[in-house]
């Protein structure tokens, strides 16, 4: 039967919708995050489907590369003029198939961040930097993920700025506010 359907799936329909794309070439296109976790969330997505990390090769190394000089690119041309930190990564188990490369501001200024799974997932080591993937296929060929990724989700809410400790999500969404003014 078509798996279309099913929502891990979604990311093949949003990244053919023209209404969705902010960027397209012949390697790669460029979504806004239907769920955005911060002002500015876009993913890089390549057209030629890659499953997960685990699947990704030398091969892909220039691929790789050019996800990240087209993540750049977007931050310059629709976040110009911001003065936001940007990071971009993937993480370390994405809950879509298809690999994807987050461009996420720093701000965490979004209602959609609603969990301490959501937050994690963007500022522990779940979140694997774009540099750092890079590096690992240019020297070993593959990406290494290592154990216990599922428990980094489960750590206490801390502030990437500060690294400030926050009970719950409401006070770390206040607590950021004093962040953004700066």
């Amino acid at each position: 039967g078509s798996h279309m359907g099913h929502w891990s799936q979604g990311l093949k329909i949003s990244m053919q919708d023209p209404k969705m794309q902010v960027y397209k070439d012949e390697q790669v296109v460029v979504i806004k995050d239907k769920y955005p976790k911060a002002r500015y969330h876009w993913l890089v997505l390549p057209w030629t489907s890659i499953s997960s990390l685990k699947a990704v090769a030398r091969e892909h190394l220039e691929l790789l590369k050019h996800m990240h000089t087209v993540g750049e690119k977007v931050i310059v041309d629709f976040a110009g003029s911001s003065k936001l930190r940007f990071r971009m990564g993937y993480h370390a188990i994405p809950s879509m198939s298809h690999v994807h490369l987050h461009v996420i501001s720093q701000d965490f200024d979004s209602p959609c961040l609603k969990n301490k799974k959501h937050w994690n997932s963007f500022n522990t080591e779940y979140f694997l930097e774009s540099q750092a993937v890079i590096e690992m296929v240019q020297e070993a060929g593959r990406v290494t993920v290592r154990d216990g990724m599922p428990e980094l989700l489960k750590l206490p809410l801390r502030c990437h700025e500060c690294q400030q400790l926050l009970p719950s999500i409401p006070q770390l969404k206040e607590h950021l506010r004093k962040h953004w003014t700066q």
